[in-house]
């Protein structure tokens, strides 16, 4: 841990001293990565650690984005009090989502969960008096942080959004390595060998997508200030395809993997389509490459390298959660008899 934490803190310092040595251009680049990172890590707990592959996921960043813009332009500009509005309501799409979702395993959640998303994404599109319809909405005013103190640029959202980042990464770094997070990827590993135990996995597979649809919602909330325009577009179903690509060629299951993931989609993203608009066909060709060649990521390529460097051998990290999760469920039932 102590190991993790020093290079957590480097990068973050590397992170904070970059707007002086780089233009505004590559600020903006970081900042999206960070954006979209976060979002990468809200699916990634669905698909990584609890192992449900959600197609849907746009629904939750469109949602608080939506939110808070409305918010902004509305209500009040102050940035916590919008973003607290746009992770309710995300919040509470999830729950609502995830009722229905959950109950279906497999390829059927897969496909319950795009179609929620794309009810949202038509009802979006359709309520032109509130949300613009396919205009988008436009016009929201920057986010004040105390009194009168605006992020009135790029620079000043930029440093918000790592400072939020790294609040997330802690924060999900201490639930995945929680007694809730041994459960969560426990049912990945074995649902069934979780329900014998006594574990009410759907249950805790609603808990999951609550997490995973509010953080959603927060890196809506982010993205809205960043880009100053929401439209349909962002909450469109393709949206959360480049998200799961994120995931995936990151590194499924891991902490950095999905942030890894954004960055690589982001920076190759903006290089290729300033050369050609064929960029999503060459991204796709990545995704397919990874998929078959390296299906552990670019977090378990690096992982596997440094083991053949360094000669150390992978701990069977999954089967010590397991047993650390079943350990007070065996107690019990030693207790009763």
């Amino acid at each position: 841990m102590g190991k993790q934490w020093i290079k957590g803190s480097v990068l973050f310092l590397l992170m904070v001293a970059a707007p002086f040595f780089v233009s505004l251009y590559y600020v903006n680049i970081f900042t999206e990565i960070l954006i979209f990172g976060i979002f990468a890590i809200s699916l990634n707990i669905l698909v990584g650690q609890t192992g449900l592959v959600s197609l849907g996921h746009a629904a939750f960043f469109g949602a608080g984005a939506y939110a808070t813009g409305l918010a902004a332009s509305h209500l009040s500009t102050n940035v916590f009090l919008t973003i607290a509005i746009g992770m309710l309501l995300a919040f509470l799409l999830a729950i609502l989502i995830g009722f229905v979702s959950t109950k279906a395993h497999g390829f059927y959640f897969l496909m319950l969960t795009l179609a929620c998303s794309q009810m949202v994404y038509s009802i979006i599109y359709q309520w032109t008096d509130v949300t613009g319809g396919s205009n988008g909405l436009s016009g929201i005013p920057a986010p004040s942080l105390f009194g009168d103190f605006l992020l009135s640029n790029q620079v000043f959202i930029y440093y918000f959004v790592l400072v939020v980042f790294a609040i997330v990464m802690i924060v999900v770094n201490r639930l995945l390595h929680s007694p809730l997070g041994y459960v969560f990827i426990g049912i990945k590993e074995n649902e069934d060998r979780m329900k014998s135990i006594g574990y009410n996995t759907t249950f805790y597979k609603n808990i999951s997508f609550l997490i995973a649809g509010t953080l959603g919602g927060l890196a809506g909330s982010l993205y809205v200030f960043f880009n100053g325009f929401v439209a349909p577009t962002d909450v469109y179903w393709t949206v959360s395809g480049s998200v799961l690509i994120m995931v995936l060629v990151g590194g499924a299951g891991t902490l950095w993997g999905p942030v890894i993931g954004a960055a690589f989609i982001v920076v190759l993203e903006t290089i290729i389509s300033s050369y050609t608009e064929s960029w999503m066909m060459i991204i796709g060709t990545a995704f397919i490459l990874f998929t078959i060649f390296a299906p552990s990521g670019i977090a378990g390529l690096f992982s596997n390298l440094t083991g053949r460097i360094f000669k150390t051998r992978p701990k069977p990290v999954v089967e010590d959660y397991v047993e650390q999760a079943i350990e007070p469920i065996k107690q019990q039932s030693k207790i009763n008899g």
